[in-house]
């Protein structure tokens, strides 16, 4: 590849890597890439559409999935642009300072997403081992404070390590391994001393991630025994069908998360496109199901799309 050679170590722009070894196959690929970005922006939309426009729907659980949806489409218009001009070979290039900035904005609305799940699970913990209680507890106002309280959570932890690589010394070649910055994949190409942020990224997913899927576990571990106390087999499965669409968009967004970072720490040997197809992956996946998700599992959202179309 020239750009490699032509890309000096002091210059203050990265290269975008895309996919290595199919360049000639960016035309077909940026196609389906396209196709999937529409879906997410298009199927996101509707969901807050009806989420808005549904009285009845003016409640916490579905707020809870417009914060959702809302970060979903902050993701991809995050990173959409800089994906799709590598594949249709329009900007293959980004300054270090806009670089950063898509590295808070990934990472931060990572951890909002996290926070956005683990709230539904405390949603659904509420509604089903704690039903007398749930309207008293979960208020719209109680909603307002948990999202300013993961927003917070999301994009305040986060300015410390992600400054500081204003402040690195990137001595060599400034070639990204994704068609988006990723903070391990800046840390990877400096030359300072980065031992603070990979121990404070390492404490951070801990204190965030890995923390709140435990809580989210434990929920369901709770909500499982609050089930299994019920007599009636009917009954029991009333409950737990409320949970489906929540358990799914839980896996969606872990499973690619663990993936991407088992990847990077011990997949150094794969080929490149594995670590480029997990990024990827990582990205759009999420904001890609989590609509149809919601769309098929939930039936207010259902049933109102459904009347939309027959009319």
């Amino acid at each position: 590849m020239p750009a490699l050679s032509a890309h000096d170590t002091n210059s203050s722009t990265f290269l975008l890597t895309g996919f290595p070894g199919l360049e000639q196959e960016y035309p077909w690929l940026s196609i389906p890439f396209f196709c999937i970005y529409a879906m997410v922006l298009s199927g996101n939309c509707l969901v807050l559409h009806v989420i808005r426009t549904e009285q009845s729907l003016h409640q916490p659980m579905f707020y809870l999935l417009a914060m959702l949806a809302l970060t979903d489409l902050s993701m991809e218009l995050s990173t959409v642009h800089t994906v799709l001009g590598s594949l249709w070979g329009l900007r293959q290039e980004v300054s270090l300072n806009a670089c950063i900035a898509q590295t808070y904005f990934i990472h931060g609305l990572s951890l909002t997403e996290s926070g956005v799940l683990l709230t539904m699970a405390f949603d659904r913990f509420t509604a089903i081992c704690n039903p007398l209680r749930y309207t008293s507890i979960l208020t719209n106002a109680m909603v307002i404070k948990i999202g300013l309280g993961i927003l917070g959570r999301s994009f305040i932890f986060i300015i410390a390590p992600i400054t500081r690589l204003k402040f690195f010394h990137y001595c060599r070649p400034h070639v990204l391994s994704h068609s988006f910055c990723l903070h391990q994949d800046l840390l990877r190409l400096a030359c300072s001393d980065t031992r603070f942020n990979s121990f404070y990224a390492l404490a951070l997913m801990i204190c965030t991630l890995w923390l709140d899927s435990v809580l989210i576990l434990v929920s369901y571990i709770l909500i499982l025994r609050s089930v299994l106390a019920i007599a009636s087999g009917e009954e029991r499965l009333k409950p737990l069908q409320t949970c489906v669409s929540h358990i799914s968009a839980v896996l969606v967004f872990y499973i690619p998360i663990i993936g991407l970072s088992m990847v990077h720490r011990f997949g150094k040997h794969l080929s490149p496109v594995i670590h480029v197809l997990m990024g990827n992956t990582y990205i759009i996946f999420p904001p890609l199901m989590n609509p149809i998700i919601y769309s098929v599992k939930t039936p207010q959202i259902r049933d109102r799309i459904k009347r939309w179309f027959s009319m």
